[in-house]
């Protein structure tokens, strides 16, 4: 598996641990996040959403789907800028630029791989 394979697989790993968490004890995520807790339907969507991403990361990735590597690195780019900019306008509490920052890292790794 090349790196740029493992950049993505292994992101996959990660929004499947996000989407289990939200589907199974979303308020033990939302607490982290220091969010509101909610008993709310949406949050375990969200799950089942970032579940089915993961599939994709984690899939793409054994299958060396370079074309698919390519298009992750400005989506996860983007995600730490909604992220960041939630934060500044007060939506969220800075700690989401956390969740953020694991996006950021995951696209530099996936780019600096396929550089390569």
């Amino acid at each position: 598996m090349t790196a740029a394979a493992r950049s993505v697989c292994y992101f996959g790993f990660y929004l499947y641990i996000v989407g289990l968490t939200l589907i199974a004890v979303p308020n033990m995520f939302l607490q982290t996040l220091q969010l509101p807790e909610t008993n709310e339907v949406w949050i375990r969507i969200v799950g089942v959403l970032a579940f089915t991403l993961g599939f994709y990361y984690h899939r793409t990735g054994v299958q060396n789907n370079v074309s698919f590597f390519k298009l992750t690195v400005p989506t996860r780019i983007f995600v730490f800028i909604a992220f960041t900019a939630f934060v500044l306008l007060k939506f969220v509490p800075p700690i989401l630029i956390g969740i953020g920052v694991v996006d950021l890292l995951g696209a530099a790794w996936t780019y600096y791989a396929l550089k390569k």
